[in-house]
């Protein structure tokens, strides 16, 4: 693995530290500074030619800011003669931009696979993209984890009695019968809602018995954690003993924390593929993903599968 390079950007330095640690190696060399006017600037300080380069950065907030940033690092190390070039974004912003929904919007999440492209990424390493069908907005190979094991790890230890797994809507059935999967005194439960407008969800309609129950709610993102929050209330109301939530990208803005706090919910469970803002929530407790990434950085490296890692898992 002489030829590994693994860079950062400034979005998620502590996370590529854990990748790195998990690997034996360094992180690559990068000057990274913005100039008085915010403009970005880029400079890789040590030699990529004919190297197998990594780029680890999350596009959370700002999410605009970090996106234009891992652009610029995918195109000083183009220049720099890399060999190859992945992408490692941990949380893929935009995400959430993947259709025509209404007249006359844009589809950003094609457009930033185009921008990625065009920069110079050969390959893209993510992880549980809001729907996985942005994988074909790519034409360059897409690598697409998902955090499912650690939440089905975490929910057999807590040893709950008569658990049961929620999925917040009908989209993220695939999802929860995942985290179900060898949890054999467990059930499905399904919340039905409509969207008002963005970051509101009403509760119509729970799928499935609650009453007496200790629920999970398996999720791919928080943002305002309104949606969270309401559902929970609605489980308890039907009876449900306790709730609990995971999601892979614990986004958290607006009034995220305070409805956290004021909610029904007895702990939040999110992973570290965005860091965690000083301010949180004392109910929020944080799943690393590191060995994951750096398990398949590894592998895709070394030309291996990285399907069997799932496998043998």
């Amino acid at each position: 693995m002489n030829n590994l390079r693994i860079f950062s950007g400034t979005a998620n330095t502590l996370l590529a530290d854990s990748i790195c640690k998990k690997l034996g190696i360094s992180q690559g060399e990068i000057l990274i500074k913005r100039f008085a006017d915010q403009e970005i600037f880029v400079q890789i300080k040590e030699s990529v030619r004919g190297q197998d380069v990594f780029v680890i950065q999350s596009i959370c907030r700002p999410g605009t800011d970090r996106l234009v940033e891992l652009l610029i690092i995918i195109d000083a190390l183009k220049r720099a003669s890399a060999d190859r070039i992945t992408a490692v974004i941990p949380y893929m912003g935009f995400a959430r931009q993947d259709r025509k929904d209404q007249p006359r919007v844009a589809i950003t999440a094609k457009l930033i696979a185009n921008l990625l492209t065009t920069a110079g990424a050969d390959r893209i390493l993510t992880m549980d993209l809001h729907s996985a069908q942005i994988q074909g907005f790519f034409d360059i190979p897409v690598d697409h984890l998902t955090a499912v094991t650690l939440f089905r790890e975490y929910i057999l230890k807590q040893k709950l009695d008569n658990p049961a797994i929620v999925s917040p809507d009908v989209g993220g059935v695939v999802r929860a019968r995942q985290v179900l999967e060898g949890m054999t005194n467990s059930e499905l439960v399904i919340i039905d809602k409509r969207r008002p407008s963005r970051n509101r969800a009403e509760v119509m309609n729970v799928i499935g018995e609650v009453k007496g129950k200790n629920l999970v709610i398996i999720d791919d993102i928080i943002d305002t954690a309104d949606t969270l929050t309401k559902a929970a209330k609605a489980l308890v109301e039907k009876g449900a003993l306790s709730v609990y939530a995971c999601a892979t990208h614990g986004v958290f803005s607006d009034k995220a924390f305070e409805n956290i706090n004021n909610s029904d919910i007895i702990k939040v469970i999110v992973t570290d593929t965005i860091p965690l803002q000083e301010n949180a929530s004392k109910k929020i407790e944080i799943l690393s993903v590191a060995e994951l990434f750096a398990n398949t950085i590894k592998r895709i490296h070394l030309g291996e599968s990285v399907g069997e890692l799932f496998n043998n898992k």
